[in-house]
């Protein structure tokens, strides 16, 4: 059995306790040699060291640039989400006061609503809205944002209502230019792609002329859709009929993804008349 101390490390051990005690010999010795010699040994010494303190100066101040640089990032990701949510909540209060402008200047009892849309396959064209019969919100009831008309409320519920959008197959409502001078149906006319959906101004008779930009808004025929609710601009014709009738594709006033804060319009019960027809239109 090998004795103690001759292991493959003894020779390291041995040699660092020489290193060692040379070290120890050479900073006594200093201390008698003459003023001038230990001055030129101390400046000899802080030459040689210049590197090494100067690269330990580096490490430690980029230490120092790395803790403010991780603090500066962590004061912008929490001022990046302050702005991120103070830009929504200045969005929703802009929106809502341009809702109570319109209530005000359409002179109808709108009740303010959230909607939500259930994102399933099918149903792009119809929404949630978190108001019901409680509320005072019938079937066909007109919801609008401050663009203009979204859309009609089809099952209304005790606490909350399913509507259609106006790019649904089944949307309609009387129009008429914002003059006046010309009156027709809308109604949508699906595009290739779901983008590419439109609002189609109908029924208009040939000789009437109807301009590019026109605004179109609800008439107010057939009691479901208050007069005056913005639905769109002229773009164009859209076909021509003979010589006897003439329709127009519409720019929608509101689009119907955007909007999340709506009015629902209130009507009174003594007033409610039956709004829809045996097809399930909406006029």
């Amino acid at each position: 059995m090998p004795s103690y101390g001759n292991g493959p490390n003894s020779g390291a051990r041995t040699r660092d306790l020489a290193l060692t005690c040379l070290t120890l010999l050479l900073a006594f010795g200093t201390m008698y040699l003459p003023q001038s010699t230990q001055e030129r040994v101390s400046t000899l010494l802080q030459e040689g060291l210049r590197p090494f303190t100067a690269l330990q100066g580096l490490v430690s101040e980029a230490g120092a640039r790395r803790v403010r640089i991780e603090a500066l990032q962590a004061e912008l990701d929490s001022l990046s989400k302050m702005m991120s949510t103070l830009r929504a909540v200045t969005d929703e209060n802009r929106t809502l006061r341009k809702l109570l402008d319109l209530e005000e200047e359409l002179g109808y009892d709108y009740r303010p609503a959230t909607i939500s849309r259930p994102g399933t396959p099918g149903s792009e064209s119809t929404f949630l809205v978190n108001v019901g019969t409680r509320d005072g919100v019938q079937a066909s009831a007109p919801v609008l944002s401050p663009a203009g008309l979204v859309g009609v409320i089809r099952d209304a519920r005790s606490s909350n209502a399913v509507g259609i959008d106006w790019t649904h197959p089944d949307f309609r409502s009387s129009a008429m230019l914002a003059d006046g001078s010309v009156y027709g149906m809308v109604e949508s006319r699906r595009g290739d792609f779901r983008e590419d959906d439109r609002l189609i101004l109908n029924g208009i008779p040939y000789h009437q002329e109807v301009g590019l930009g026109q605004v179109v808004l609800t008439s107010g025929l057939g009691g479901v859709f208050p007069r005056g609710i913005a639905i769109g601009t002229v773009l164009g014709i859209a076909e021509e009929e003979g010589a006897w009738r003439k329709a127009y594709v519409l720019d929608p006033a509101a689009a119907p993804g955007a909007a999340t804060h709506v009015l629902v319009f209130v009507r009174e019960s003594s007033d409610s008349v039956n709004l829809s027809d045996s097809a399930g239109e909406y006029r």
